[in-house]
């Protein structure tokens, strides 16, 4: 059980959603009546007046504030950076275009001001403008995170409320390529869930290419699992007994008269072979690629800008 004086900061990652924030911004404040709340924007890099739009809100409310990254650095960043300059006793996370709903976020802090758990998750169970092949490709992802690195994230979202411990454990992982949505779950930490309908945007467009999506979910498989650098071994062990058995047969059908040719045979086992090989590479390749940008530790996000109650204090 929380104090009912318990402040909340609602951290919204933008990315040229000028149309939109001043919606979004209100209808927090609507729902949040009477709550101790504050609501910090994180502009990624945004190439049109969305900086501007927040200028404007903080300067009409202190209850708002924001940090203005020099360039697009990626959601991942902006949310983590919002994590670790938000003040409030818990931090909720959503995205600015309402298809995580206000009223959902309330429900979030009101479980966990009368509660004991650190995290709460916003588990999607519809989304309105979400298509079959969309839909099928984020099971398809969550099933093999799950088999993978154990880490159910099932229907999970970026949209979750986590206190302050819970932040301060997060924003302690050095890692520079992060996955926000499994961090949370992988603390380990008491957590509840609220199920909300995802509308369709209230503006703006979506920011998340195929590309974009396939190339998050690479990332965030390669980062909480090595299975794939020791199915690579699996698969090299199987090879090698195939050989030798392959081998056997060879010396048999040689020593008795009775090999054949076998053109469409080897070229066959080459094409896989070969193949088998480049994707191991592949994979071996993701891996040293990721190791390579962690050793480089530079920091995951840079300010140019802020604006409101002492923000861009946080650690990057």
């Amino acid at each position: 059980m929380r104090s009912d004086s318990s402040r909340c900061t609602i951290v919204l990652p933008v990315l040229n959603e000028e149309s939109i924030i001043e919606k979004t911004t209100s209808e927090l404040f609507a729902v949040f009546l009477g709550i101790n709340m504050d609501i910090l924007f994180v502009d990624d890099g945004s190439a049109d007046s969305t900086w501007l739009k927040i200028t404007e809100l903080s300067r009409r409310n202190l209850q708002i504030s924001g940090l203005r990254f020099s360039r697009n650095f990626g959601k991942e960043s902006a949310m983590l950076a919002g994590v670790a300059n938000a003040r409030g006793d818990c931090v909720i996370v959503m995205d600015a275009d309402l298809q995580h709903p206000p009223a959902a976020a309330l429900e979030m802090f009101n479980i966990w001001k009368d509660g004991d758990s650190s995290i709460i998750e916003g588990v999607k169970i519809r989304r309105q403008d979400e298509g079959a092949l969309k839909k099928f490709g984020a099971k398809a992802f969550y099933k093999i995170l799950l088999v993978l690195s154990g880490i159910d994230l099932d229907n999970a979202s970026d949209f979750k409320l986590i206190d302050r411990n819970a932040a301060d454990i997060i924003m302690s992982m050095p890692e520079r390529q992060t996955f926000f949505r499994a961090m949370s779950g992988w603390t380990g930490l008491k957590t509840d869930k609220v199920y909300f309908e995802a509308p369709s945007r209230a503006g703006g467009v979506t920011k998340f290419s195929v590309l974009k999506l396939a190339g998050m979910a690479v990332n965030s498989i390669t980062a909480y699992t090595s299975l794939p650098m020791q199915l690579v071994t699996v698969t090299g062990l199987g090879f090698f007994m195939f050989a030798v058995i392959m081998s056997f047969q060879t010396l048999y059908m040689k020593l008795y008269g009775k090999a054949a040719g076998g053109f469409t045979t080897v070229i066959i086992l080459l094409l896989l072979i070969g193949s088998i090989l480049m994707i191991s590479l592949g994979i071996i390749g993701i891996y040293i690629s990721k190791i390579y940008n962690e050793v480089k530790f530079r920091p995951r996000y840079v300010l140019s800008e802020t604006i409101g109650e002492n923000p861009g204090m946080g650690k990057a």
